[in-house]
């Protein structure tokens, strides 16, 4: 079941945007999981075949964990959440 939101998503809103970042992490993740797993499948039935299957999961595991440090411990969601537009550009 999808996770519901109580108000209107908006990226300005920082406790969505981090759910949202958390998400696309998940995502990330499974993307790696499937992908890698089917490569290193081919890779065990004929490892001529994908002899570059090594290098492209150390080089996507090291992207995905920077996503992840990024997500978990550098990015900032401490942000006050601006509800009228108008408020950002300092109109009255």
């Amino acid at each position: 079941m999808p996770p519901r939101w109580p108000r209107k998503p908006d990226r300005r809103d920082p406790a969505f945007r981090k759910l949202d970042d958390r998400m696309n992490f998940a995502v990330h993740v499974a993307v790696f999981a499937a992908i890698n797993s089917g490569g290193w499948f081919a890779h065990t039935l004929n490892p001529n075949w994908l002899s570059w299957i090594p290098v492209f999961t150390l080089t996507w595991l090291v992207g995905l964990a920077g996503h992840g440090v990024y997500i978990f411990a550098i990015a900032d969601y401490s942000e006050d959440y601006i509800t009228d537009p108008t408020d950002a550009a300092g109109e009255s």
